[in-house]
């Protein structure tokens, strides 16, 4: 996610990969098809280098010289051990950019355990935030952790490319936590244990903090999600279900009072929507305006007329599948906006191209191939 927002704004991201093997994510299949890889690897070239090789590592310090931005993943103290830490990588280019993921962060107690996102989801509190009180935490279906953190991990690479660009400053290493990445957007929890010394159950789609939130099941059968988040909206929603009687109500007059009685003040709103189909109930929410939206499947969210129209979802030419679908590119800049160029690669595509620019000669890509270097 990191390395795909700079390739989609036009870098040249070159993913350096195991020859023979490749990234483990081409192995995530759905149909038999890599689309995992198809989606996160587009725009971005791919050449095979074994780091164990003497020339290998010579190839990849070449690279380095001529780069501004090294991106690695690897358990805090592997890049070192290979022979690539900041110290050496800078000896070679002062101004590189290195950014360093890692599942707990380069430093610390735990920064030598094995850090997939996974974990950093449980131990972050974020899994103990979602379902329901009387059953499991739930982890999220998504590589959630991965992505938060790639996403600071491309707005920090800029930051840092600012400094050495505008500044005239000298590179720098980036440590990125998923752990800290996914802690950051749950939300003041820690705070408000120290405020109050209690930790809030989970709520299932209800919130902690506004009422009424949920999701609403409509009388055939589909499901509705529902914000009163401010007051204003509160009061509109409850006029719109027949209720305006209850914003004079002092047990549901305030967005506290609902809180402390969330049950009783969602119930007439979840009455109103079990006695209508999810679309009239949309269309009274929508004259009312009221912040109400459909629940959906991907096959919904796929013919929306919302999402077609503003091209969420687009097709890419791909040799294996033809129109590869995935999502746009985001965000959307008026003047440079980003463009698809490339798609995702096969491993090794790039190799001889890269290597043709660091002085390796067509003799030598055939020695190098021979020994299984690249």
């Amino acid at each position: 996610m990191l390395s795909l927002q700079l390739a989609d704004f036009g870098a040249e991201v070159i993913k350096i990969e195991y020859p023979g093997k490749g990234d483990p994510l081409r192995d995530w299949k759905i149909g038999g098809k890599s689309l995992y890889w198809k989606i996160y690897a587009r725009n971005k070239k791919s050449i095979a280098l074994d780091l164990r090789n003497a020339r290998a590592r010579e190839l990849l310090f070449k690279l380095v010289e001529r780069s501004q931005v090294l991106i690695e993943n690897y358990r805090p103290g592997t890049l070192e051990r290979m022979g690539f830490g900041p110290d050496a990588l800078h000896a070679k280019n002062p101004k590189l950019i290195i950014v360093r993921v890692s599942g707990w962060g380069q430093t610390g107690p735990y920064s030598q355990k094995p850090g997939f996102g996974t974990l950093v989801e449980g131990l972050s509190g974020f899994a103990a935030k979602n379902g329901f009180a009387d059953r499991e935490p739930v982890l999220p279906p998504t590589a959630l952790a991965d992505m938060i953190a790639g996403l600071y991990g491309s707005s920090a690479a800029m930051m840092a490319l600012r400094e050495v660009e505008v500044k005239g400053g000298k590179g720098q290493v980036i440590d990125v936590s998923l752990l800290e990445a996914i802690h950051s957007v749950i939300g003041p929890d820690a705070a408000g244990f120290k405020t109050t010394g209690h930790v809030p159950e989970r709520t299932g789609s209800r919130s902690n903090t506004v009422s009424p939130r949920n999701v609403f099941r409509t009388r055939d059968g589909r499901w509705l999600s529902l914000s009163g988040s401010i007051q204003s909206m509160a009061e509109r929603l409850y006029k719109a279900v027949g209720h305006p009687d209850f914003t004079k109500d002092e047990r549901y007059a305030t967005n506290s009072a609902r809180l402390a009685h969330f049950e009783d003040a969602e119930r007439p709103i979840s009455e109103f929507i079990a006695k209508h189909d999810a679309e009239e109930c949309l269309r009274l929410f929508e004259a009312a305006e009221v912040t109400a939206a459909p629940v959906y499947d991907i096959d919904q969210f796929v013919a929306d007329e919302h999402v077609l129209g503003r091209e969420v979802i687009v097709d890419m030419d791909d040799d294996e599948v033809g129109a590869m679908t995935m999502h746009n590119i985001i965000p959307r800049l008026s003047a440079t906006p980003g463009v698809m160029r490339l798609a995702a690669p096969k491993l090794g595509q790039h190799t001889a191209e890269i290597l043709a620019r660091l002085g390796v000669d067509e003799a030598e890509l055939k020695q190098l191939r021979e020994k299984k270097v690249i």
